[in-house]
């Protein structure tokens, strides 16, 4: 009796010790998650200030496919130092969709609506990213949302569209379309990165999508040049490099890592802290003006959309 009880402890015990340990290992995961994510969305933040600097001087179209060339070849060099096995023919489709995403869509998107649109008024745009994100989530992953997640997703496009107006939409009707497309596609860049991410890895999948994308965003960059870099500032090359190096590359390596690690629905609230950071870097970098009208609508629509995540599945 007394070997069994103590055969019995033992196993208690053993189970209680092997439990912390999985539970503790399951935080650290989760902490490692929440920091990968937040370096990712504060790199991101800075994207539509640097951009807004860039196509002061540079065409939007040539903006997008050189930003795009110079971290595909980054991509590829850090690709063959770890010498990385290619991806399986079945994830090359969500390699495409990536690209035309995260590669192609928004950047070009992006720089287009800024030349109608202040950097300020653009990142309003953002708070719709996170439910754009779980819209492509949700069909993809052909779950079944409750009804106040649609009252929430309704309530705060409703929001979006109503600054629009209040901002005088027969001025920036052209910026807004622009941006809101643009978040339609990077949702999409996302839920199909995030979910590939799963068995590709994080900081593959961005850099594979960039090598996919490099052959024909040479070719492009090289036919939207222009004639002379006289006319570029240095603002603009620096907007420049910072989209190519960080925008395009390592925040996606940081974002990606954290997504696989500490979970898409949980990490990727961290998206909602986007909207501040890049209204704080506008107002600083840029000295625009950054209005109690943006400020509301852009808490307005975080709540909306934390609701709305709230009751996605």
């Amino acid at each position: 009796m007394k070997q069994e009880a103590l055969f019995l402890y033992s196993s208690d015990k053993m189970r209680i010790i092997v439990g912390h340990s999985a539970v503790s290992k399951a935080g650290s995961e989760s902490f490692s998650g929440w920091l990968h994510g937040l370096i990712g969305v504060m790199i991101f933040s800075g994207s539509l200030p640097a951009t807004r600097l860039a196509v002061m001087d540079i065409n939007p179209f040539f903006l997008t496919f050189i930003r795009a060339s110079i971290a595909g070849m980054l991509a590829l060099i850090l690709i063959l130092i770890c010498r990385e096995k290619r991806p399986h023919s079945s994830q090359i489709f969500s390699l495409m969709v990536v690209a035309f995403g995260v590669v192609i869509g928004f950047p070009l998107l992006t720089a287009m609506a800024l030349q109608y649109v202040t950097s300020a008024h653009s990142i309003v745009f953002l708070g719709l990213l996170p439910l754009s994100t779980a819209i492509f989530g949700v069909i993809r992953g052909h779950e079944r949302p409750s009804l106040a997640f649609w009252v929430f997703s309704i309530l705060g496009s409703l929001m979006v569209v109503g600054f629009a107006l209040y901002q005088n939409l027969s001025v920036s009707i052209a910026g807004n379309l622009l941006m809101l497309a643009s978040v339609l596609v990077c949702g999409l860049g996302y839920a199909e990165g995030a979910t590939l991410s799963r068995a590709l890895g994080g900081w593959q999948v961005i850099s594979w999508a960039l090598v996919i994308s490099l052959p024909f965003m040479l070719v492009a960059s090289f036919m939207t040049m222009p004639d002379t870099f006289s006319d570029i500032g240095v603002q603009a090359w620096m907007g420049l490099g910072y989209v190519s190096l960080f925008s395009m590359l390592i925040g996606f390596i940081f974002w990606y890592k954290g997504l696989a690690i500490g979970g898409i629905a949980a990490v990727g609230q961290l998206q909602l802290l986007q909207p501040f950071f890049g209204l704080a870097l506008s107002a600083t970098l840029l000295h625009e003006t950054v209005s109690l009208q943006m400020v509301a609508v852009t808490f307005g629509v975080i709540c909306c959309v934390i609701g709305s995540r709230k009751f996605a599945r």
